[in-house]
């Protein structure tokens, strides 16, 4: 069975059934969704990198600082429109992993780890839990191919710098990075990714989890696209705050220079918070939350009516059901 409009029929608990429910099933359908999300918010991830990085070996009064919209604008007049999409190919990628892992490890954490209570409901603490592990795990295995995204979505202003490219595609990026550092070397930047990671879903899936619960259960809302897009406005918002100082320090040691697989900036997550923190101000860990939050709110209102609505037509309960 294939999924579609046809597949109008109340499903049957059957062999069918069980394939359009299985963990691989719902991994595709996730990685579809997150696909569609990517491509329509990139522009404003790559605006967010370039904010999170300028002052970066900054300093002095010559230094002019952009906002979002300056470098947005920026970014198309000197380096041409296609380049607010550079990096995409990675970036879907990384979701194919990263995405397609959270949503099928969270459904199994919940369902099978932690379990509901008696009366069906997930509470939010064991929502967090779930969130946190689910993320943090499925950043463990997609790592590489966000530390390639950051390396292309840098690569403009090196060249507007008058230094030549780096790499000349995604394939290059990973293998030259491999050559550069060893396997190891694709990991770069992963704890505080992890971190990171882990953070950003506690807003998104336990909020957008929790929050259409209560809207289901104390509302006169139905399962619908309007409940799913108040419940993912929620997530993006929780998410962009509590995963955006842990997104610039991610950025800044993936974006840092190496020598032998080393850093020549930071040591560690720790001596990159501290240095920014000291030469920026604690501001400075929230430095490009408006295109975070601007970019984590389409992303998530996309992703989660996507996902929802692709669920629907291949027979599968709504995401929490």
């Amino acid at each position: 069975a294939t999924c579609g409009a046809g597949s109008a029929a109340p499903p049957q608990m059957s062999g069918t059934e069980s394939r359009r429910g299985s963990f691989w099933t719902k991994y595709m359908l996730s990685a579809a969704a997150a696909s569609i999300a990517e491509s329509v918010t990139f522009p404003l991830d790559i605006t967010k990198t370039r904010l999170q990085i300028q002052r970066e070996g900054q300093t002095g009064a010559g230094f002019q600082h952009r906002g979002m919209v300056a470098t947005a604008r920026g970014i198309v007049r000197e380096e041409g429109l296609r380049n607010l999409w550079r990096g995409l190919t990675p970036a879907i990628l990384r979701h194919v992993v990263y995405s397609g892992c959270r949503m099928a490890f969270y459904e199994q954490i919940r369902e099978k780890v932690f379990k509901r209570n008696a009366d069906g409901s997930f509470p939010l603490h064991k929502a967090v839990a779930a969130g946190m592990t689910s993320g943090g795990l499925a950043q463990l295995l997609a790592s590489p191919t966000d530390l390639v995204k950051v390396r292309m979505q840098t690569e403009g202003k090196r060249i507007l710098q008058g230094k030549p490219p780096l790499y000349r595609g995604t394939w290059h990026a990973f293998s030259t990075i491999a050559k550069e550092g060893g396997i190891r070397g694709l990991w770069k930047g992963c704890v505080p990714n992890v971190q990171r990671a882990a953070l950003v879903q506690v807003g998104d899936l336990a909020t957008y989890d929790t929050a259409k619960q209560m809207f289901l259960r104390h509302t006169p809302l139905k399962d619908n696209s309007l409940t799913h897009a108040l419940s993912s406005l929620c997530a993006g918002l929780v998410a962009a705050t509590l995963g955006t100082p842990a997104d610039v320090i991610k950025t800044r040691i993936m974006n840092q220079p190496t020598q032998n697989g080393r850093g020549l900036l930071y040591t560690s997550s720790l001596d990159c918070l501290v240095k920014t923190v000291r030469a920026e101000g604690v501001r400075s860990l929230w430095q490009g939350f408006v295109p975070c939050w601007l970019r984590m709110a389409p992303w998530s209102l996309t992703f989660w009516i996507s996902f929802e609505q692709i669920r629907k037509l291949c027979g599968i309960k709504s995401f929490g059901n």
